[in-house]
């Protein structure tokens, strides 16, 4: 039996991978993948989101392409898998393309932008000055909230007043309705 797909989406400090993380453990396998950790993985020639260039969104079609990828690979072996990213509507398709025909359940995490700046500026998973991030988090904001909306297909949750557990039980609750 084929595993279940997420895709979990937001802003930097939207809390992506703590969700993706805590969805991960209500299942008895189940993989995460952050894109961001695939993108690291380049060596040289590694092209910043901080100043989007071509390069930058050459690089992310190939990430999401190699999540997508292993996210089918694992599906297929029974687990669930948990893709995290900073994904817009409109590049779904640099997943679902190489998914064939296995569903994948659209999440989007929407905190108010203070919550998000607040938890970028506490956040300690990062190998670098998370405060670079604040910028790319205003940007985004508003964009993602409109492209991520229930009728593209996406479960939106305002995560600003709600812990990690009740996040997740909200996530699950409206994906299974």
């Amino acid at each position: 039996m084929s595993g279940r797909i997420w895709l979990i989406s937001g802003i930097p400090g939207a809390g992506k991978t703590t969700i993706a993380r805590a969805l991960c453990a209500r299942y008895a396998k189940a993989i995460h993948i952050p894109v961001d950790d695939l993108r690291e993985l380049v060596v040289t020639g590694h092209a910043s989101p901080i100043e989007w260039t071509e390069e930058t969104t050459r690089q992310f079609a190939l990430a999401r392409g190699s999540a997508a990828r292993m996210a089918a690979d694992y599906s297929d072996q029974g687990f669930a898998v948990v893709i995290d990213d900073v994904v817009r509507e409109e590049d779904v398709d640099q997943f679902a393309r190489h998914l064939a025909a296995r569903p994948l359940t659209k999440v989007a995490l929407i905190p108010s932008l203070e919550v998000a700046v607040a938890r970028n500026r506490d956040r300690t998973n990062k190998s670098f000055d998370t405060g670079m991030l604040e910028p790319v988090a205003r940007r985004l904001h508003r964009s993602l909230q409109a492209s991520c909306s229930s009728s593209a297909g996406w479960i939106a949750v305002d995560t600003s007043d709600l812990d990690v557990a009740a996040s997740v039980t909200e996530i699950v609750r409206r994906a299974d309705d």
